[in-house]
């Protein structure tokens, strides 16, 4: 997946250039659809809104996406692998059960506040949905929440994660981080970077088990962080 950057200002100029291929351009409707969506929600923004946003015809929409909820799985689909990639492109492999939950909440909390696909995840209602394509995104959302499900029980049993019922857990950092999308903005005074990092290790600090050793110095190290937030949201 390659994500084509697409300016919100122009992303016509993304999707116009000859030498794009269809799925090139294909990703190009979808970043500009999810922006919308975000800007206006689902409900108001029509396809002829996407058109003219690119500055194409309506049938050109048509001749990548059959309707409106089928965009809005794409950006859903999108998320979510983008999610997924990036937990995948960490070393987690060689760690422990924590590491591995860390590594999962730290990708999901990027992919939230650094593109629109993640925020759309988190923030836009899948009851919009017709009922076979609602069934289609629950369950991306549920091979998410079951990765996560697996960490904190490997976690729980290697003794880097306190004993917890994994299931209300997962449910709580997913509530927690879907919730970014409520209050969090591009233009907002927070660094994406700093909210991911602070983010992680405060929902982290819930339920490290007494098998970490970095216990004590990631504390302190979020204590820190959360110190210099507060100073620079408040300039």
């Amino acid at each position: 997946m390659s994500l084509v950057p697409a300016s919100d200002q122009q992303p016509w100029k993304g999707f116009a250039i000859r030498q794009r291929t269809p799925e090139l351009k294909r990703e190009v409707l979808l970043k500009t659809a999810a922006h919308l969506f975000l800007e206006r929600g689902f409900r108001k923004t029509s396809m002829n809104d996407i058109a003219d946003r690119l500055k194409i015809t309506k049938p050109a929409v048509y001749h990548y996406f059959k309707n409106k909820e089928d965009i809005l799985v794409g950006c859903y689909e999108y998320g979510i692998t983008y999610i997924e990639a990036r937990i995948d492109a960490t070393d987690w492999g060689k760690g422990s059960g924590l590491d591995k939950t860390r590594s999962f909440i730290r990708a999901f909390v990027d992919g939230v506040v650094t593109m629109d696909f993640g925020r759309c995840v988190a923030t836009l209602d899948d009851g919009d949905l017709s009922a076979s394509a609602r069934a289609k995104v629950r369950k991306l959302k549920r091979r998410m929440a079951g990765t996560l499900r697996g960490f904190i029980e490997e976690g729980i049993s290697d003794g880097s994660i306190a004993p917890c019922n994994s299931m209300l857990v997962s449910f709580a950092i997913g509530g927690a981080i879907n919730s970014i999308g409520v209050w969090y903005h591009p233009s907002g005074k927070l660094a994406p970077g700093d909210i991911t990092e602070s983010f992680t290790e405060y929902l982290v600090s819930g339920f490290v088990g007494a098998g970490d050793p970095t216990r004590s110095r990631r504390a302190a190290s979020t204590r820190q962080r959360a110190g210099k937030s507060k100073v620079s949201a408040g300039k």
